[in-house]
C-alpha cells in the first residue's frame, strides 16, 4: 500500500516530466518533419521545446535538464557522443567556470566587502538607491567590458549586502532578487552600448562591411545606441522594485555591520593587494587580449595564478563553485550549436519571415518586425552572438537601410531576460542558488516590453535626427 502511495506521489510530483517525455516520443516517432526541414534539425527543435517545458515547469533541477539536453542529442541521433562533448566544452564554458572561481577567490580575500562599502558610499543607505546604483554601475561597466565580466565581478558584492541584511537570504527574498537582478539586467541592457559590449556587436559590424553597407566607428555606435542604455536604467530599477518588493526600505543595519567588519579587517594587506593586482591583470586581459586568447582561457589563467600564489585553496574553489550552472550553460551552448549546424535556426527564421510577409505589406515594417521579434525570441534559445550570426544575413538581405536594421538586430539580441540560460549574466546570478527560474519570467516579460518600447522610440525619435 505504501509503495502504491509513493508511486502516485512521484507521478504527481513529476507529472510535467512525464508529459514532456510523452510529447517528445510522440513528436519524434509519429510527426513527420516539414518537407524543407531535415530530420536532425527537427529533432533539435524537439529537444529545445522539451527543455523549455522542463525549465518553465521545474520538475527537475536545472543541471538535470542540462544533462537531458546533452544525452538527447545522441539518443535522437543528431550527433555523435564525441561531437556533443566537444560542442559542450568551449571557451564560453571556460569563461563561466573561471568567472565563478574568480568570484570565490575574491570573496575569500574579503574584497567583496570593501567594494560593497565603496558603492554604498556613492549611493547612500536607502534600498532603492542601492538597487539603482547597482543597475547603473553594471550597465555602464558592461557597455565597455562585456556583461560576462561585470556580472562575475559584481555578484559577490551583491551577495555580501544580502548576507549583512539577514543571516538567511531566503528570509529577504525580495531584497535578494532585486539586488541580483539589478546586476544581471543592468549588465544586459548595458551590453548594447558600445561595440566592445558584446561579441554580437562586432559580428554585426563585420556583416555591414561584408554586405557593403558601410562602416560604423566606435563613437558612432555610442551615438546611435547609448541613449537607449541611459533611458532603460531608471525604468529597469522601477521594474525590479515593482516585481521584487524588498523587505527593507533601507539597509542601515546591514551597512553598519559592513562598516564594522571592514574596519576590523584594517587596511588592505599585502595578500589583498596581490589579489587586486591579479584581478586587474585578468580584467585587462579580457579587454585587450580576449580576441587572441579567448575570455575563458584568460579566466582560467587567473584562477591558476590565484592558486599558485596561495590566495585561495582548491578545496574552497571546489566547494563553493556552482558546477551545476557550468553544466547548464554548456548544454545550452551545445544545443544552440546543433540548432545552427542542422539548419533549424535558419528554418525558423525563414518560416517567420514567410508568414509575416503574408500579413505585412510594407517591406520596411516586415524587415523591422523580423529583426526585432525573431532576434529577441532566438536570443533566448541560442546565444546572442549565434543569433546575430544566423539572423543578421537574413534581415540584411531584405533590403532597406542596412545600418539601422543592423543596429535593431544587434540590440534585440540582448533581450535575453526570460530564462536562466538566456544570457551569461542571468546564468551567473542563478549560480547563487538564491533566485529561481520563475523569477526570470516574472521580471523578464516586463523587461521585454520595456526594451521593445525603448527600441521603437529610438528608431522613430532618435535615429531620424542623426
Amino acid at each position: 500500500m505504501n509503495s502504491y502511495i509513493d508511486i502516485l506521489f512521484w507521478i504527481r510530483q513529476k507529472k510535467w516530466l512525464l508529459i514532456t517525455l510523452v510529447y517528445g516520443m510522440f513528436m519524434h516517432h509519429f510527426v513527420m518533419p516539414p518537407p524543407d526541414l531535415n530530420p536532425a534539425a527537427f529533432d533539435a527543435l524537439i529537444i529545445i521545446s522539451m527543455a523549455l517545458i522542463l525549465i518553465v515547469t521545474e520538475p527537475l533541477p536545472l543541471p538535470a535538464i542540462a544533462m537531458f539536453m546533452l544525452f538527447m542529442q545522441v539518443v535522437l541521433g543528431i550527433d555523435t557522443a564525441n561531437n556533443v562533448a566537444s560542442s559542450f566544452m568551449n571557451d564560453a564554458v571556460f569563461f563561466i567556470m573561471g568567472s565563478l572561481m574568480l568570484a570565490v577567490a575574491i570573496v575569500s580575500q574579503g574584497l567583496d566587502k570593501r567594494l560593497a562599502l565603496g558603492i554604498i558610499t556613492l549611493t547612500g543607505h536607502k534600498t532603492w538607491r542601492i538597487v539603482a546604483g547597482f543597475t547603473a554601475i553594471s550597465a555602464i561597466l558592461a557597455s565597455f567590458i562585456g556583461e560576462h565580466t561585470v556580472a562575475a565581478m559584481m555578484m559577490p558584492v551583491g551577495l555580501t549586502l544580502v548576507r549583512y541584511a539577514h543571516k538567511d537570504p531566503r528570509k529577504v527574498a525580495g531584497l535578494t532578487a532585486a539586488l541580483l537582478f539589478s546586476i544581471a539586467y543592468g549588465a544586459t541592457i548595458g551590453s548594447i552600448g558600445t561595440p566592445s559590449g558584446g561579441g554580437r556587436n562586432v559580428i554585426m559590424m563585420n556583416y555591414w562591411a561584408e554586405f557593403g553597407a558601410g562602416s560604423v566607428t566606435y563613437l558612432e555606435w555610442i551615438k546611435y545606441v547609448y541613449p537607449m542604455v541611459l533611458f532603460q536604467i531608471p525604468f529597469t530599477v522601477f521594474i525590479l522594485l515593482w516585481t521584487f518588493k524588498p523587505e527593507q526600505s533601507n539597509l542601515d543595519s546591514a551597512v553598519r555591520k559592513l562598516v564594522v567588519d571592514v574596519a576590523r579587517a584594517g587596511k588592505i594587506k599585502g595578500r589583498e593587494w596581490l589579489a587586486i593586482i591579479l584581478f586587474i591583470l585578468v580584467f585587462l586581459g579580457w579587454v585587450f587580449l580576449s580576441e587572441d586568447f579567448g575570455l575563458g582561457i584568460i579566466a582560467l589563467l587567473g584562477v591558476f595564478l590565484y592558486l599558485s600564489f596561495g590566495l585561495v585553496e582548491w578545496q574552497e574553489l571546489n566547494r563553493k563553485t556552482n558546477w551545476g550552472v557550468i553544466l547548464l550553460f554548456g548544454a545550452a551552448i551545445s544545443i544552440g550549436i546543433q540548432m545552427n549546424q542542422t539548419g533549424a535556426a535558419e528554418w525558423i527564421a525563414h518560416v517567420i519571415i514567410t508568414n509575416l510577409g503574408k500579413v505585412i505589406d510594407s517591406p520596411a515594417i516586415l524587415q523591422g518586425s523580423v529583426s526585432v521579434l525573431l532576434t529577441g525570441v532566438m536570443s533566448n534559445i541560442l546565444s546572442s552572438s549565434a543569433t546575430v550570426a544566423v539572423v543578421g544575413p537574413i534581415v540584411l538581405d531584405l533590403g532597406g537601410d542596412q545600418i539601422l536594421i543592423g543596429f535593431a538586430t544587434a540590440i534585440a539580441s540582448a533581450f535575453g531576460y526570460f530564462t536562466a540560460v538566456a544570457a551569461p549574466a542571468c546564468t551567473i546570478i542563478y549560480s547563487s542558488g538564491l533566485v529561481k527560474s520563475k523569477d526570470f519570467l516574472r521580471a523578464g516579460w516586463k523587461m521585454g516590453v520595456l526594451s521593445l518600447v525603448s527600441l521603437l522610440g529610438l528608431s522613430l525619435l532618435w535615429w531620424p535626427l542623426l
